[in-house]
């Protein structure tokens, strides 16, 4: 194969090989992705991908870090908005995430297996203690419901959000098609906020 200059990459390619790499490791796992697998999936020759990305590793590295800001970018901003109420940072985090999720489905799975498997690699790196702990949502949170860890109610708005794109292969069987799902969801955006507010003020 002739070596390919530097000003005739295609940024496309790059964005397939990534793509690409998603499905393989979501559907095989890391271990069992083989490169050539990915190639294959993006419809190109292992020798281009190899170009691009040395290393499986560097593959994984990339893609995942650019998957878990994609899937937290949405949250971390407004958490930390001093600017917004928190029944209005309930409203953004259930519509942000739904509509996040409902075009990239694959990234609870892909992303929460990373996070299991390198827990504080991936603390490290988002600084989620800091933000879990001091953003003005958790403050806000205490100043509403002073008597309950203010964990609880991020942990079921997380929960409310994410587990019906995590579930959907069984719970489609009772929804319907994509269609009925995702007029489902578009239900909970409005939904959420009313069900944790309710928590709040009980």
């Amino acid at each position: 194969m002739a070596k390919i200059e530097k000003g005739e990459l295609d940024l496309t390619t790059e964005q397939k090989i990534k793509e690409a790499a998603v499905i393989v490791f979501t559907k095989k796992g890391y271990g069992n992705a083989r490169t050539r697998d990915i190639a294959e999936e993006a419809g190109i020759n292992l020798a281009l991908l190899n170009y691009y990305f040395r290393s499986k590793e560097k593959l994984f590295a990339i893609v995942m870090m650019e998957r878990i800001q994609k899937m937290f970018g949405v949250l971390f901003p407004v958490l930390n908005d001093g600017s917004t109420t928190l029944d209005e940072k309930l409203a953004t985090i259930a519509e942000n995430y739904i509509n996040m999720l409902t075009e990239h489905p694959e990234l609870p799975i892909f992303v929460l297996s990373e996070i299991r498997n390198n827990p504080e690699q991936f603390s490290h790196k988002l600084q989620v203690k800091a933000i879990l702990t001091q953003s003005v949502f958790i403050k806000q949170l205490r100043e509403r419901k002073p008597d309950i860890n203010p964990l609880h109610f991020l942990m079921n708005l997380l929960g409310m959000t994410v587990f019906p794109f995590i579930g959907k292969p069984v719970l489609q069987a009772a929804i319907g098609n994509d269609s009925d799902f995702n007029n489902l969801m578009e239900e909970r955006k409005r939904l959420i906020p009313k069900w944790i507010v309710g928590m709040l003020d009980e």
